[in-house]
């Protein structure tokens, strides 16, 4: 894949990157995604359910062929206001309190009001702290500690703050000379990112796939129901463009595109997972095949609500996952390769 696509697709990720999106809260990065397509010539609507739907063109509409990615991120919930004038939070999705203890975060009121603060443990100054290094960090042993002069509840919800306002956390997004992809919510805004860059080739070299393609934006996919709703009239099979996964028991690294051959729901269609494996190996791709041993993805909640098709996962490599993530350019463009061969190599 030419140079320009991935670099495109990177760009777009962190431009996605910067829109605070957590399950629930979707809608400013459901219109990016949908005016991102439009610019490049394609048909994009937003869904009822806030997800979009883009159609990429192609010839056979009864045997179409879904890519389904994510925008939604992991995040928090302002679930009490404090009598000393803290927050406590309850997770959006898989959030872990371990890993974003002393994170930046972006409090969202419903009218409109946006306040800065951090998740901290309570009393989290070692000075003072006896037990500091033996507390266990959950969300019930954590806070945020927001950046107003609040001591109070009173003082809180003076700020219009009230329980069921949105928190956001810092993606602190950073791509290196190395060309190393850092930041949090690569899981899955990478993958819109790289879907961006497959319609900007498509888009530029007038290309007609020969069965029709459609595109699905979900925006509750880190709740489990995502893709469970708007799958265009005439698709056969549905691809996951999600998170490869890098760690122990699994082969793929962040510079590789990852072809997941079962997880958590079970095995993926063997058909599928075949053609995706043909296809990296047409197009040269850098590839691993991997069982995730915990995971779970927006084509599974496709079957689960009864949708009649075949189905896989790909994805580019991504490091230490619902937390700090990293990823690079080469898994960017192996995973658009695998995409192109799957598309137009048949």
């Amino acid at each position: 894949m030419e140079k320009q696509y991935v670099d495109y697709a990177v760009e777009m990720t962190k431009e996605l990157l910067s829109i605070d999106s957590p399950s629930g809260y979707t809608q400013k990065a459901a219109e990016f995604v949908r005016d991102a397509f439009s610019t490049l010539g394609f048909d994009a609507k937003i869904t009822t359910k806030g997800g979009v739907i883009i159609d990429l063109g192609g010839k056979d509409e009864n045997d179409a062929l879904l890519l389904e990615a994510h925008t939604d991120t992991l995040g928090a919930m302002v679930s009490q206001i404090k009598g000393n004038g803290r927050l406590k939070v309850t997770p959006l999705g898989g959030m872990r309190a371990e890993n974003s203890e002393a994170e930046n975060v972006r409090i969202h009121t419903r009218d409109g009001k946006v306040y800065d603060g951090t998740l901290q443990l309570c009393n989290a100054s070692v000075h003072v702290n006896d037990n500091y290094g033996n507390e266990k960090r959950t969300f019930n042993s954590t806070e945020i500690v927001i950046d107003e002069d609040v001591k109070s509840a009173d003082d809180v919800k003076s700020l219009g703050i009230m329980v069921g306002d949105i928190v956001c956390f810092d993606p602190r997004t950073i791509v290196t000379e190395s060309g190393y992809i850092k930041s949090r919510f690569l899981d899955d805004k990478l993958s819109v990112g790289i879907l961006l860059g497959l319609a900007k080739f498509i888009a530029d070299n007038k290309l007609v796939p020969s069965r029709r393609v459609y595109v699905h934006v979900t925006v509750y996919e880190e709740v489990g129901h995502g893709g469970c709703a708007s799958v265009p009239n005439g698709v056969t099979e549905a691809i996951s463009v999600d998170m490869g996964c890098v760690g122990d028991q699994v082969q793929c690294t962040e510079r590789q595109v990852s072809i997941c051959a079962k997880d958590s729901g079970g095995p993926y269609s063997y058909e599928v997972i075949t053609k995706l494996v043909e296809a990296a190996k047409k197009e040269n791709a850098d590839f691993a095949i991997d069982v995730y041993p915990h995971y779970g993805s927006d084509v599974e909640a496709t079957l689960r609500a009864g949708y009649d098709i075949r189905h896989g996962l790909i994805g580019s490599g991504v490091y230490a996952s619902h937390g700090y993530e990293r990823s690079h350019v080469d898994g960017v463009d192996n995973t658009l390769k695998v995409l192109k061969g799957y598309i137009f190599n048949e």
